[in-house]
């Protein structure tokens, strides 16, 4: 029965506490009292159960505040008749005021249970004022206390239901963000894989016809060859097949431009004249030996810098911004600064076309603590460098300005080329 009325309900710590102290003052109070003088307690035994009585009764204050106070009034009117010697004991004050903050902080005023309370306070408050002949100042007095109790159980619990909304809404909004980025991760990862399958696609319809143009060239001496040139021409286009099996679905409605040639750094200088066009001065400059690169990380460099130029035109108030491309023996590097503020404003919404992607949020990421927040578009900069090997940086500048840094690693054979 008693655990069915309090349910997963256990007192706090608090509580606990509350109770001690009511216990002990109580019985203090009532053995320290005693005497037969005005003022004195001839009888303490019912004041001391009253109060071991009331300090328990406290555990419960949380669970039924409105049936505590109402049992805590009763208790004193007990007490009153038992002892019969007029003392108004100071815990039983203590605890009525304990109570009624409790009643207070339970429900809403305007609520039933709210309203039901208030009625509580009202009458343990009334008979406060029967138990010793008080003046106008003790009344006042009284009033004070229960007030000051009664608003500030208010004030606590308002407290508490801003907090948990507060609680609420971050989490929602955590919840929200993560969804996001899962979403911007998966949209990046998908527009790479359909710009691969076009990379892989063509390099390998590329050997097929090389490979049938030599079988062609070979005569009938040459038959053994000629076969093995045939099984590799089926291994190919059983392979191109499989490409547009698994990575050719990618091709749907996400894609602006299925017929479009994938660009690659060697078309810089047209995305640099757009830029400027836009009304921002970008300086191209190029060090080192260029080279031949794979098609895949030539694509993901180009997107790097083209996702860069992007955000400075979106997001940064920049006049001024230089894009430099250094061939390394060992690598790839990649470093687009601005003069812009940097303050890392992100959209809220995550477009579905690549281009409004690629526009949508500048790609620092930058937190008001200082951190990087992973926005959408450094998360898609950083898939295209992890994919390579690479490494990606992005941050203010201390002098004003915005710098992102790439860094593609070149294996032996692309190095020496």
């Amino acid at each position: 029965m008693l655990r069915r009325l309090l349910g997963d309900w256990r007192p706090t710590w608090l509580d606990l506490l509350l109770s001690l102290a009511v216990v002990i003052t109580g019985l203090a109070e009532s053995f320290g009292r005693q005497g037969s003088q005005p003022g004195q307690i001839s009888d303490p035994v019912p004041l001391a159960v009253g109060a071991v009585v009331t300090g328990t009764l406290l555990l419960l204050r949380r669970r039924f505040p409105t049936t505590l106070l109402i049992a805590l009034i009763s208790i004193g009117l007990t007490i009153r008749t038992v002892a019969g010697d007029g003392y108004y004991a100071a815990w039983h004050f203590y605890s009525t005021l304990i109570l009624v903050h409790t009643v207070a902080s339970a429900a809403e005023l305007r609520s039933r249970r709210g309203l039901a309370g208030l009625a509580c306070v009202l009458v343990a408050y009334a008979s406060l004022q029967t138990f010793q002949r008080n003046d106008i100042a003790e009344f006042m007095i009284s009033a004070v206390f229960i007030g000051v109790a009664y608003g500030s159980g208010i004030l606590l619990r308002r407290q508490i239901d801003r907090t948990l909304r507060l609680a609420e809404r971050a989490v929602r909004l955590e919840v929200e963000r993560e969804e996001r980025a899962r979403q911007a991760v998966a949209e990046e990862r998908t527009r790479i894989a359909r710009e691969l399958h076009d990379v892989v696609s063509h390099n390998v319809s590329v050997m097929t016809l090389h490979t049938g143009g030599v079988r062609m060239r070979l005569g009938e001496e040459h038959r053994r060859e000629r076969d093995m040139l045939l099984g590799v021409e089926k291994a190919g286009r059983e392979a191109i097949e499989e490409l547009q099996l698994m990575l050719g679905v990618l091709r749907g409605s996400g894609d602006p431009n299925p017929g479009a040639s994938q660009p690659s750094l060697e078309r810089l200088d047209e995305l640099v004249a757009q830029v400027r066009e836009a009304g921002v001065d970008v300086r191209l400059r190029i060090t080192g030996e260029p080279r031949p690169l794979p098609p895949g990380l030539a694509l993901s460099a180009y997107r790097v810098i083209q996702e860069a130029l992007t955000n400075v035109l979106k997001h940064s108030p920049a006049a001024a911004a230089e894009v430099v491309v250094a061939h390394g023996p060992t690598g790839l590097d990649l470093e687009i600064t601005d003069d812009g503020t940097g303050d890392g404003t992100f959209p809220a919404d995550v477009p579905d076309s690549d281009a409004q992607r690629s526009n949508a949020q500048r790609s620092d990421g930058q937190r008001s603590d200082g951190r990087y927040s992973g926005g959408h578009g450094l998360i898609g900069m950083r898939e295209r460098t992890a994919m390579h090997g690479g490494e990606l940086s992005a941050g203010p500048l201390p002098g004003g300005g915005y710098r992102v840094v790439a860094r593609f690693p070149l294996d032996a054979s692309v190095a020496t080329g």
